[in-house]
């Protein structure tokens, strides 16, 4: 046996349909999810003591459940609740929801993190709670979380994968399909993986690329 990607690469295509759905799906949902994951985080931080309990139940399941198992909950039993969606909207929908809940630990870790010296500093310069959130808060805590929300989008790439399974037209379901019409399953898993670690390392290294920025800017600042 030997590996022929020949075989593959002639559904070229194909394969960069897949792969435009994959980036533009995986873009979305950590956009969204990271927004929706902030919100959280404020309304637990912020918010009276029963949204708090509420938002950390929410998060607790999500958290503690496969994306697979929640994957397969929302599609095939959201008819049951009258919640009835395509693959692609519910693909998305599902990822954005998961991937709101480790963004939503990931910020309440850093507004935790930041001194509580510097918000008692600008508190008694007459900042106003809007001011120190926006002038304080907010900037330390990106600095801090940055890796971290770094390393949630790599996650994401990753589980992007798990949306074939609902037949979304993702590249994982499109090469995986290629790879059994044309008898040649290792050749397509293989170049589905170099692909995926292609794209674990872009991200990987735009979001160094981003905190070199940040770190210079935050020394400038000081």
């Amino acid at each position: 046996m030997s590996l022929d990607f020949g075989l593959i690469l002639k559904q070229m295509p194909d394969i960069l349909s897949g792969l435009w759905v994959t980036l533009w799906m995986w873009i979305v949902a950590t956009l969204l999810g990271a927004a929706l994951g902030f919100l959280v985080a404020v309304g637990r931080r912020y918010g009276p003591a029963p949204l708090d309990w509420l938002l950390k139940l929410c998060v607790e399941m999500l958290r503690g459940t496969p994306f697979l198992v929640q994957l397969f909950l929302l599609y095939f039993g959201g008819p049951f609740i009258g919640l009835r969606l395509e693959p692609i909207p519910a693909g998305l929908l599902g990822l954005t929801v998961y991937a709101a809940a480790y963004f939503s630990e990931i910020f309440r870790a850093g507004f935790q993190a930041v001194p509580k010296g510097h918000v008692e500093a600008a508190d008694m310069a007459g900042l106003s709670r809007a001011q120190i959130l926006r002038r304080i808060i907010l900037p330390e805590m990106t600095m801090l979380v940055l890796p971290q929300c770094v390393n949630m989008a790599i996650v994401l790439i990753k589980e992007t994968a798990i949306l074939s399974i609902i037949t979304v037209p993702e590249m994982t379901m499109v090469i995986g399909a290629i790879g059994s019409q044309q008898y040649a399953f290792v050749d397509a898993m293989f170049l589905l993986a170099i692909i995926y670690w292609v794209l674990v390392e872009i991200c990987g290294f735009l979001g160094r690329l981003a905190e070199a920025r940040l770190s210079k800017f935050r020394f400038a600042a000081s």
